[in-house]
């Protein structure tokens, strides 16, 4: 478990500091909150969150992954196929659960109430995607947890999934620019800023497309792919109407926000800061 722990925390500082030092010289667009206060509110909750996992689920989904293989347990575990390829069906399959999973947090009324501390940042860079309520970050444990039983995959597919999807969720939040062509390249095989940050609109109609955080192929497939905002990348706005107030970015907000009056699955016209 600590080689796991390692290989987290070196990928992460990694990637993080890799999209920090990209958007510091080749930003998107501009800020339109304070940055140190946001990074510091966001950061927080993702330290609260690694801290409330640990405590409460301490082996997390890789330590289901072995129980269920020393066991012969889930469905790639019945089967003897090349290591290389389960390692991929694995990958495939937990990536498609969780593109289900955030289909969920949108669709359900009370799952919304929880996910809706992601969508409420009023702007979009890489501390967005550590920015999930400590509720939604032990609910998704455990949904990858039994996903992971039901598969079968092995502890090494489980820890590379985790990986590149926390990886990737930072290269698909960042504030970051890259040439047109290369965008419409990557969107073949991976979910990128451009694409995924149309899911962070402040209207309904985008910010209910491109639900993907690794592969795009899902929101392809089932007809949730949205190619560009209407207001264009430079002038959208991010967040929910009612949560833009600076008294939002504040910890103890964050963590309030969805036990506030009635937030409903429609974001935009209802709930307020606490």
């Amino acid at each position: 478990m600590k080689f796991d722990i390692a290989i987290r925390v070196i990928a992460f500082l990694s990637m993080f500091g890799l999209m920090a030092s990209w958007e510091a010289i080749a930003p998107r667009r501009k800020t339109a909150t304070l940055k140190v206060s946001r990074w510091i509110a966001n950061l927080s909750v993702a330290v609260l969150n690694t801290m409330v996992i640990r405590i409460l689920l301490a082996s997390g989904a890789v330590g289901v992954a072995m129980v269920t293989a020393e066991n012969g347990w889930g469905i790639l575990n019945m089967l003897h196929w090349p290591v290389w390829i389960e390692i991929v069906l694995a990958v495939l399959l937990l990536d498609l659960m969780i593109y289900l999973q955030h289909l969920g947090f949108h669709a359900v009324p009370v799952l919304w109430k929880i996910h809706m501390v992601h969508h409420a940042d009023p702007d979009y860079d890489v501390t967005t995607a550590v920015r999930f309520h400590p509720v939604e970050a032990l609910l998704s444990m455990v949904l990858k947890m039994a996903g992971v039983a039901i598969i079968g995959a092995s502890p090494t597919s489980v820890l590379a999934f985790e990986v590149i999807l926390n990886g990737m969720a930072m290269f698909n939040h960042a504030n970051v620019r890259m040439p047109a062509f290369v965008d419409w390249i990557l969107r073949w095989v991976v979910v990128t800023p451009d694409m995924h940050r149309i899911h962070h609109s402040i209207f309904p109609r985008e910010n209910n497309r491109n639900f993907g955080f690794n592969l795009p192929w899902w929101d392809y497939m089932f007809g949730t792919y949205l190619a560009s905002p209407s207001r264009g990348h430079e002038r959208m706005t991010f967040g929910l109407k009612k949560f833009r107030s600076p008294g939002c970015l504040k910890l103890l907000n964050i963590l309030k926000l969805p036990f506030g009056r009635s937030p409903g699955i429609d974001a935009m016209n209802q709930g307020e800061c606490l």
